[in-house]
């Protein structure tokens, strides 16, 4: 059983989390800055979906990509090298948040719930949610957004409305948050997507350890304007 916490109580220890489903720790709380902000700040999250109540997770093992260890496969090196797009930073996070919620070809529901969106909407005007953009001509071509405390980015969602337009705008912010000293971009659970540019797997402890000085460490405030040369 998880605790179901009133607005106040404080997040479980993370290994009170359930095994299976794996990093499900409480439920209930609500989504406002103030919340969101202690729980990434704890390494916890929320996932859940209409008609349920809100859950907490923190999984084990964590996903996670240092920035220092991304991989750019050549196909997409080979993309980058073109100019026909521009990437930018918090520039159009609604319409980014938007295009993550929308439904995929393969499946019809999304986790991005509007009581999310509104939620995330809040986060970004408190300084702590950021977009990351890519352009081609007028077009939002594709997108991802993140939640960054101290020097930890803990990474939501990514789309993209055309080929490699959500991988350019990942390759061009991992780059920039090593040229800011980010320790850690946080993916959350497992995925072949994300391994793909050096994302690996880490011991929940060992990922909660990193955080409790990275979260401490001065922030990059925003709204972020990309480096031209990161």
């Amino acid at each position: 059983m998880i605790p179901f916490l009133q607005p106040s109580d404080p997040f479980p220890p993370l290994e009170r989390a359930l095994r299976r489903p794996n990093g499900l720790l409480a439920a209930g709380r609500d989504l406002s800055v103030a919340t969101l902000a202690e729980a990434y700040r704890q390494g916890i999250f929320p996932w859940f979906s209409d008609g349920e109540p809100i859950l907490w997770w923190s999984p084990d093992p964590r996903m996670v990509l240092f920035p220092a260890e991304l991989h750019v496969p050549k196909s997409l090196a080979r993309r980058m090298k073109k100019d026909d797009y521009r990437v930018t930073a918090d520039t159009a996070f609604d319409q980014v948040i938007r295009g993550c919620a929308a439904p995929r070809d393969d499946h019809g529901g999304t986790w991005i719930t509007r009581r999310m969106i509104h939620a995330y909407m809040r986060l970004h005007a408190a300084g702590f949610a950021h977009s990351v953009e890519t352009w081609i001509g007028a077009e939002l071509a594709g997108g991802l957004y993140g939640v960054a405390i101290g020097r930890a980015f803990f990474g939501e969602s990514m789309f993209a409305r055309r080929t490699d337009a959500s991988k350019i705008a990942l390759v061009r912010l991992v780059r920039q948050l090593q040229a800011w000293g980010f320790g850690v971009i946080d993916c959350q659970m497992q995925t072949a997507h994300l391994a793909g540019f050096g994302a690996r797997e880490i011991p929940r402890r060992e990922f909660s350890a990193m955080l409790g000085s990275l979260v401490r460490s001065s922030s990059v405030p925003g709204p972020w304007v990309l480096d031209a040369g990161a």
